[in-house]
């Protein structure tokens, strides 16, 4: 594998084409102040030893010398090992609802926002735990397998929306479904773990059966809640308006705890509910410390090899024949005639 360090030094390399019109530029301008003084052929008999291609050369020397620079601050790597790095650790997957009555704002900005902020949190808190990350509303997708690169996986959340599923609903069922098929081989001994945020709002599939098959496979499933009970309206994108149903009314999305506990209950889990505090992410804190951890085999891939040393050395031998190379013939070695 090959990467860039620094890939930003690169474009640098947009000054090149700069570089050749200035050169042009100058050469042009040259070559009218010559042709204003009078005949070209008539001056350079006397100006012998004015080169015409050295100049070229001079230019093409400094100017791929200033490309192997660049190329050398940006630290090109190659050659990447495969390591085996032994961790220990539980496997987490989280479960998102981004429906659209996730853009509701009874929770500051808004309940998406707010559950994209806590499982943030949980993220940072994690060192050496497996994360997962499904997104669901109508239907469910897989946004992030299980995998050990929490900066991916803060990537990936960063740019959940509602559109990343066209289809609305909230099909927690089909979201639990895969979750557990998100964590593989369920042979292993660490403790697993879905982290299901959602309104529990216009729920559609069987998430109940779900969540017992989850238990009976030893995976914990813990609902969080998000919303308030008492409800709030759904904004529209673009616009202060908000969502009305088809006989114009305005559109009341409620939390619907009942369905949660259950799915929580059924899941051998526990029920939690998000506010505009830090309550919610301490217990869960606390809850996934306390599960068993198990040693996980992860490879990973490191010692990436530094290959800037040649660019920098080509460098410097292009600068220092450059240095050598005159601008004008030397007066000397123009008499010497190798062919004698």
């Amino acid at each position: 594998m090959f990467r860039f360090a620094h890939p930003d030094f690169l474009y640098c390399l947009l000054f090149v084409p700069l570089f050749v019109a200035l050169f042009l530029h100058s050469l042009h301008s040259r070559k009218k102040k010559f042709q204003a003084l009078g005949d070209m052929k008539l001056l350079q008999q006397f100006m012998p030893n004015v080169s015409t291609t050295r100049p070229w050369v001079k230019f093409c020397l400094q100017t791929l010398a200033f490309v192997f620079i660049i190329l050398a601050l940006a630290r090109p790597q190659f050659g990447v090992k495969e390591q085996t790095v032994k961790r220990e650790g539980i496997e987490v997957m989280f479960a998102l609802d981004v429906s659209n009555s996730m853009l509701a704002q009874d929770l500051a900005p808004n309940r998406l926002e707010r559950s994209k902020q806590v499982l943030s949190k949980l993220i940072d808190d994690m060192a050496e735990d497996k994360v997962g990350l499904v997104v669901f509303a109508g239907d469910a997708y897989t946004q992030l397998p299980i995998t050990c690169d929490y900066v991916s996986a803060k990537m990936f959340l960063s740019s959940i929306n509602p559109s990343l599923v066209p289809r609305q609903g909230t099909a927690i069922g089909s979201a639990l479904d895969m979750c557990i098929k998100g964590f593989g081989a369920l042979d292993t001994e660490s403790s697993k773990v879905i982290i299901l945020f959602t309104d529990g709002e216009n729920h559609e599939d069987d998430a109940i059966s779900a969540a017992k098959l989850a238990k009976e496979k030893g995976i914990k499933v813990f609902v969080v809640g998000v919303g308030k009970p008492e409800g709030s309206p759904i904004p529209m994108d673009g616009s202060s308006n908000f969502r009305k149903d088809r006989n114009g009314n305005v559109v009341i999305s409620k939390l619907n705890e009942g369905m949660c506990r259950q799915i929580a209950e059924a899941g051998n889990g526990m029920y939690l509910r998000v506010d505009n505090s830090n309550g919610v992410l301490r217990s869960l804190q606390k809850e996934l410390n306390q599960l068993a951890t198990t040693e996980m085999e992860t490879t990973i891939y490191a010692d990436y090899n530094e290959q800037y040393q040649s660019f920098v050395i080509l460098a410097l031998l292009l600068l220092i024949v450059d240095y050598f190379i005159f601008g004008r013939k030397n007066k000397r070695l123009s008499k010497i005639d190798l062919y004698k």
